[in-house]
């Protein structure tokens, strides 16, 4: 049986995230497996069963007309750092597609940016909508957005 994106994004993480470099070359790959996630060059920081930590640097790519960083910018980096958590905590026969991203935006996002996810752990792959919250903070520590994803989980077909 062909591995799963899961388990692909999974056997990466432990392969790369323990060596020198090895969560830039993580990220990297990341992007490559899913292109459009790969566009804001977020950096993941951390990944365990129900939790995923990723950073986003503020650069002019990822920079609108106001001098911070898109809104859409951060709905990619709040879509990746919820995918992240869930999809780590699924079990391998099971897999999960967006339902629907909502975000709440409270400050404007200026200077490294850090998202964390946090998602139950599944113990099956029983078919259900799961939503995980994500609070998207500034360097000092504010909440600049707070996005939450519903996500279908069910058995790989």
């Amino acid at each position: 049986m062909a591995s799963s994106p899961e388990q692909v994004i999974r056997q990466q993480w432990e392969k790369w995230s323990g060596r020198p470099g090895g969560k830039a070359m993580f990220s990297f790959l990341l992007g490559r497996l899913v292109p459009y996630s790969g566009t804001i060059g977020a950096r993941i920081e951390e990944l365990r069963p129900g939790y995923a930590r990723v950073t986003l640097q503020d650069r002019r790519r990822v920079r609108n007309h106001l001098r911070s960083i898109h809104a859409i910018a951060l709905m990619n980096l709040a879509e990746l750092s919820t995918g992240l958590a869930l999809n780590y905590a699924m079990r391998p026969d099971a897999r999960s597609i967006l339902k629907g991203l909502s975000i709440d935006y409270t400050k404007k996002a200026r200077g490294t940016l850090t998202a964390e996810a946090d998602a139950p752990v599944l113990e099956s792959n029983d078919e259900r909508e799961i939503t995980v919250t994500t609070d998207i903070r500034d360097a000092a520590g504010d909440v600049v957005a707070t996005a939450q994803a519903r996500w279908l989980v069910g058995p790989r077909k």
